[in-house]
C-alpha cells in the first residue's frame, strides 16, 4: 500500500567525476537534461519531490562531501518536518523509474531495487539514525546503510536499466 503523503527525492550531489562535467545538466538525445528526466520519471509516483545537494535544493546534511547518504539525510529531515510519511528516491542520472518498483518497496522497512539502490524507499522516521550513523567512523556507503538498516532488495525478473557514467553513455540511454 502506498504511504502518503510521499516525498520524491532527486540525489543530485555527486561530482560526476568519471562523467567529466556536471552529469545532471548533460543533455540526453531528446534535449532534455538527465535531471529533468529523472524528475519526471520520479513524479507520478510521489505527492511532492526535492532535488538533494545543489544550488536551489536541499543542501546535503550535515555537510556536503558524503555522498548519496548526506543527500538522503536532507530528504528524510525534510519529510519528517512536513509530515511525509518516507522518502522515494532516485539518482539524478536515472532516467526512468519503473512504474512497477514503487508498490514492491513500500512498507515498514527501507527497500531498494536490487543493483541500483539509489531507486529506494526509505521511511522518514530514519532520519535520526542517519544522523547517528554519519557521525560514526564508517565507510558511509549506500550498502553501509542498507545494512544498518536492514532495507530489503527487491528484484524485477528482465529490467534493464540505463547506466549513465560517461557522456558516450548518453545515445544509447
Amino acid at each position: 500500500m502506498r504511504p502518503s503523503p510521499l516525498l520524491g527525492a532527486i540525489l543530485a550531489g555527486g561530482r560526476s567525476s568519471r562523467f567529466g562535467s556536471d552529469k545532471a545538466l548533460a543533455a540526453m538525445p531528446d534535449g532534455r537534461t538527465l535531471i529533468d528526466h529523472a524528475t519526471a520519471a520520479l513524479t507520478p509516483h510521489v505527492d511532492a519531490w526535492v532535488i538533494c545537494g545543489r544550488e536551489g535544493g536541499l543542501s546535503d546534511r550535515p555537510a556536503p562531501g558524503l555522498g548519496p547518504l548526506g543527500g538522503l539525510n536532507a530528504a528524510l529531515h525534510h519529510a519528517a518536518a512536513g509530515g511525509f510519511a518516507g522518502v522515494l528516491t532516485t539518482g539524478c542520472d536515472m532516467p526512468v523509474y519503473p512504474p512497477a518498483l514503487p508498490p514492491l518497496l513500500f512498507g515498514p522497512e527501507a527497500a531498494v531495487l536490487e543493483g541500483q539502490p539509489l531507486l529506494g524507499w526509505w521511511p522518514a522516521s530514519l532520519a535520526p539514525l542517519l544522523d547517528a550513523h554519519l557521525k560514526e567512523e564508517n565507510s558511509r556507503s549506500i550498502r553501509g546503510w542498507m545494512e544498518r538498516t536492514g532495507a530489503r532488495e527487491v528484484a524485477i525478473p528482465g529490467l534493464t536499466l540505463p547506466n549513465i557514467n560517461r557522456p558516450g553513455d548518453l545515445p544509447r540511454a
